[in-house]
């Protein structure tokens, strides 16, 4: 009896030390699909043909329009969400190197977008595609994207967050419909940035952030827009993000959205220990593991580790002018294009490859021959101002610069005495016109009198 004892003892014991051996937190396994519940089953069998899996290989969600309702009514009109559901997503947990993002279809969200949103929610690492099989805004993309990740990793994220995180991609969908969506995101990505960063709580400090990003990059906002984005970001600052778990992703995304696509690469490899997509413990990179021949030959689509992507599809041209309808629903059926009728989806198409290359190729002829042509002695030193392009400033201040945009953009300083003397003037002259309106009128008068006298005079003398 006091070997057996004995024996159960060890067991425990060895089972105590197995249980306290770090272990990974993501299998091979933990990977989930979603599917709108609104698609048919062909559809759904192109996008797992898509994704490039089966059902033995993941976990299937279903997302239906009432879940897409819970995440957006509050910041989307009920109209505007609609009353199907058809994006789906396909999800996989990391344990490093950020979010990376895919997206084929969507025209409205991009891969950045989804990225910084995602980040917002407290997600730290994962890979994700969001797509469809037809073209659709992807508004209710981020609703699936969350679920499939709360099933991935078994934890439920911070709702306050995730509302944040969804109100943050109706933010910068909106802003984009304005400004375009390179530029959208660069100012909502780059002042996240920096209030997370050096944890800006002040919403005064917060306004000079947003503006200043705004000016660095040249995107022209107006007090509204301005607002929105002040309103949010202090909203955010108020969760105290720690901003070493949110770095690769949004230092990333700024990397894509501000063009400078050369330096693109690990970010601080050596602090954090990050790996690029298909790097992961289980060499699985979902991303460009995807069948883009299953969505056929003419599709949109994103990328966070290939920015040019977006050009290449055409998501990202006529940036700005493609959501001008506003319309984020999800509830329009695939149509067949019928002859020449040009549809909204038309003009995100592919671009012409050799046109672009061609207008490479002259760029710096036709620059030449226009400064051989342009004639500057005629031109006064106030027109030269309005002709130079503005400077500027790429990278972002050392330290904040607090700038007044009233005073910027107050008239000059007007003498007080010149303005009654002026109103003194205008006064008399209005007196003077107002007499000689009326002596005017009674000279008219005057004379219609002496006429009609004139008149009975000489019918009384016949």
């Amino acid at each position: 009896m006091k070997k057996v004892k004995t024996a159960a003892a060890l067991l425990c014991s060895a089972c105590l030390v197995l249980s306290g051996t770090a272990v990974p937190t993501m299998a091979d396994s933990v990977k989930v699909v979603t599917l709108g519940a609104d698609l048919t089953q062909d559809q759904k069998n192109t996008m797992m043909k898509y994704f490039n899996v089966d059902s033995n290989q993941v976990q299937i969600l279903t997302i239906t329009n009432q879940d897409e309702r819970d995440h957006l009514s509050a910041y989307v009109p009920l109209e505007q969400i609609g009353t199907r559901t058809v994006s789906c997503a396909y999800v996989k947990p990391t344990q490093s190197g950020g979010i990376k993002v895919r997206t084929a279809n969507l025209n409205w969200v991009t891969c950045n977008m989804i990225a910084t949103s995602l980040s917002t929610s407290g997600v730290k690492n994962c890979e994700v595609v969001a797509a469809c099989p037809f073209e659709v805004s992807g508004t209710g993309a981020l609703t699936g994207i969350q679920m499939a990740y709360e099933t991935a990793t078994g934890e439920q994220l911070d709702s306050t967050k995730k509302e944040l995180a969804t109100e943050e991609m109706v933010v910068t969908g909106n802003l984009a419909d304005e400004v375009g969506k390179n530029d959208a995101t660069t100012v909502m990505n780059n002042s996240k940035i920096q209030v997370i960063k050096d944890n800006v709580q002040n919403v005064d400090d917060i306004y000079n952030i947003v503006v200043n990003v705004a000016q660095q990059n040249n995107v022209n906002l107006d007090s509204d827009q301005i607002n929105k984005i002040v309103e949010l970001l202090e909203q955010i600052a108020q969760q105290e993000y720690n901003y070493d778990d949110v770095k690769a992703t949004l230092e990333q995304v700024e990397q894509n959205t501000s063009g400078d696509n050369d330096e693109l690469g690990d970010i601080d490899d050596e602090e954090d220990d990050t790996v690029n997509a298909g790097d992961s413990a289980d060499g699985d990179d979902i991303l460009n593991n995807v069948d883009n021949s299953a969505l056929g030959g003419d599709i949109v689509e994103s990328s966070t580790e290939n920015p040019s992507l977006e050009e290449e599809s055409g998501l990202i041209e006529d940036d700005g002018d493609d959501q001008s309808d506003g319309d984020l629903s999800e509830t329009e059926e695939p149509q067949e294009p019928d002859g020449d009728e040009t549809t909204d989806d038309s003009t995100l198409g592919n671009t012409d490859e050799g046109d672009t290359d061609s207008d490479e190729g002259t760029d710096d002829t036709e620059n030449s021959a226009i400064s051989d042509e342009l004639d500057t002695s005629a031109l006064t030193e106030e027109t030269v101002l309005e002709l130079s392009p503005p400077v500027m400033q790429r990278n972002p201040p050392n330290k904040m610069t607090i700038i007044n945009i009233t005073t910027a953009i107050q008239p000059p300083a007007v003498n007080p005495l010149n303005n009654a003397f002026i109103a003194s003037i205008n006064a008399f002259i209005a007196c003077v016109t107002a007499f000689a309106v009326v002596f005017t009128a009674i000279f008219v008068f005057c004379a219609v009198c002496l006429a009609a006298c004139t008149a009975f005079s000489a019918f009384f003398m016949e």
